[in-house]
């Protein structure tokens, strides 16, 4: 017997992600968490899986649309702005996450 595709749809859920390095414990004196949904539209998906490094800003805005705070609403607002340490953190934890 197959497994059947509706057993694997689901609504998108709020997963919290830690950001727990040592240079982010050291600099700001404890970890930082933030929220994505753990499933993406595919296009989306296949977006950022395919950006590159001449791509940066690009990829800065779509993770910004990503990021989110505990209620689903964006973690970042419009005209504010990460600092570079931890965007950088934040770009690799989303990608590592949402790659699985």
């Amino acid at each position: 017997m197959s497994l059947k595709l509706t057993q694997l749809a689901s609504k998108p859920q709020l997963i919290e992600i830690i950001l727990d390095t040592e240079a982010i414990q050291a600099k700001y004196g404890d970890s930082l968490s933030f929220f994505v949904m753990d499933r993406q539209p595919i296009d989306e998906f296949i977006k950022m899986a395919t950006m590159g490094t001449e791509n940066y800003g690009d990829m800065i805005k779509m993770v910004n649309g990503l990021v989110l705070d505990e209620h689903g609403n964006p973690a970042v607002q419009e005209g504010e702005a990460l600092p570079n340490d931890v965007m950088m953190a934040v770009i690799g934890a989303v990608v590592e996450r949402l790659g699985k």
